[in-house]
């Protein structure tokens, strides 16, 4: 148990790839109170896949190991990754493992999908994304080419936060903002499509209802979780949504995410529709909108290379011209599902540090690529990056950020933001509140400030000319 709380308790949840993290916060001061985390498994393979009952075992660990405090809440709100297909049975039981977000199996369903109904730019301006092999409804099309068996036996479809939230309430509810990432939910019309759902012969009576930003999805019915029943339960949200309200973004604030995957983005007033397909127009979970790009290499990636290398992955050293793009899992952004690392240029007198750094290089220059099309009007082109995730406390990382990308950097104190931002959606609900409001008054974006460098332009160069004159290779 952490600090003496002042006001009421709320939990926040961020169920992520890995593991399932809890907080137990202060709903008036964001002091955490208590805080437990516990491991999930993902398949290996061609599959990325975890059993979603995993997850829900995950909570009630986490939940247990914050102890008394988790008893005392009287709110609590659950962040997920996004996009992942969780299908049940008439019982409620998981047809099959969910297929997560980076299973990229469905780029063939993806590329169909975007071609039968009108290309891209048509999708971008109906949906606000166009729809890659991460979204959910590419991942349905596979099940339904794939697993017809399973698809039949499916009676609920699910997002991971959905899941949780239903375990927990008993209610079918997701919200707008992880909802806008299934690639059926439509930003034109901030309502589920019907001519998208038909097309891929999804009854959307299998469908959750989707919550009001600052609605509840009910409260706490499961009685063998370490929480108070009848405690309220808000709509939840996707782990990207919950970032941004736990930073308490404002709009044009620029956000660089280094974690397990790599994402850019920044809350908008202006719906985005990127027909190139690099950013997804996602809605945020108060009422405005997320423009997010997302790379799949990212910090696992950089270990890898460093483990190849035997080195510690600070051991980075400069000079050198040799370039890497560690597409090691395919890409997302740019988007090369098929993709493998990329290293050219390397000489005699390259050294392991040097092939370290361009590991770094790769990943943050795809990253700040596209941070170029997420950022709108809203945005000051000189407006610091806020830098968060697990990579955001190496220093090889936040120094190829300042080197590649010119701006300020800022790197919040504040660490577990997802868990953080459903504990400021709980407190909001809670308190009658906007939560993005409530988490500034909790100061979640304080942090070490780091003044902007010249960008280094021979290796932004040296960068873009290797992703261009590498396409056929990347895309075989």
């Amino acid at each position: 148990m952490g600090a003496q709380a002042a006001g009421p308790l709320v939990v926040g949840v961020d169920s992520s790839t890995q593991s399932t993290k809890a907080l137990v916060v202060d709903a008036v001061t964001g002091a955490v109170i208590a805080r437990g985390q516990a491991p999930h498994t993902v398949s290996g393979g061609a599959g990325k896949e975890s059993d979603p009952r995993q997850w829900w075992q995950a909570l009630g660990e986490a939940l247990a190991q914050c102890g008394d405090a988790a008893r005392q809440a009287s709110a609590v709100s659950v962040g997920g990754q996004q996009h992942g297909l969780v299908t049940l049975d008439a019982a409620g039981a998981p047809v099959r493992p969910a297929m997560l977000w980076n299973d990229v199996r469905s780029a063939p369903q993806s590329e169909r999908l975007i071609a039968e109904r009108g290309g891209a730019a048509a999708w971008a301006d109906r949906v606000g994304s166009v729809p890659g092999p991460a979204f959910t409804v590419a991942k349905w099309a596979w099940l339904k080419a794939n697993e017809p068996a399973s698809a039949a036996a499916t009676a609920a479809v699910r997002l991971p936060h959905d899941y949780l939230t239903e375990r927990l309430t008993g209610e079918a509810v997701t919200d707008r903002g992880d909802a806008s990432g299934t690639g059926w939910w439509a930003s034109s019309t901030e309502s589920y499509d019907a001519e998208i759902l038909a097309h891929i012969g999804l009854d959307p009576a299998l469908l959750p209802r989707v919550a009001l930003p600052g609605e509840a999805a009910g409260t706490v019915h499961a009685g063998h979780l370490p929480l108070p029943k009848g405690a309220l339960v808000a709509a939840g949200t996707g782990d990207n949504m919950a970032a941004a309200l736990g930073l308490g973004l404002r709009p044009g604030r620029p956000v660089l995410s280094l974690g397990t995957s790599g994402t850019v983005y920044a809350v908008s007033t202006h719906r985005p529709a990127d027909p190139a397909g690099t950013v997804a127009g996602f809605a945020d979970a108060r009422g405005d909108w997320l423009p997010l790009a997302c790379t799949l290499n990212c910090t696992l990636a950089v270990d890898r290379v460093a483990a190849l290398l035997g080195r510690d992955r600070e051991s980075v050293e400069d000079g050198g011209e040799v370039v890497m793009l560690p597409f090691l899992d395919g890409e997302r952004t740019p988007n090369l599902p098929g993709a493998s690392g990329l290293v050219h240029g390397l000489r005699h007198d390259t050294t392991g540090g040097q092939l370290l750094q361009a590991a770094y290089d790769g990943a943050v220059f795809t990253l700040l690529q596209a941070l170029d099309r997420v950022l709108d009007a809203d945005a000051a082109p000189d407006a610091p990056l806020l830098l968060i995730g697990g990579g955001a406390r190496g220093r090889a990382w936040r120094e190829t950020v300042r080197r590649l990308s010119g701006r300020p950097v800022v790197v919040p104190e504040a660490r577990e933001l997802v868990a953080l931002g459903a504990a400021a959606q709980a407190a909001g609900l809670l308190l009658e509140e906007d939560p993005a409001a409530v988490a500034r008054r909790w100061e979640t974006a304080r942090g070490a400030e780091y003044e902007a460098r010249p960008r280094d332009e021979a290796a932004w160069e040296r960068l873009t000319a290797t992703l261009a004159d590498g396409a056929p290779l990347l895309r075989r």
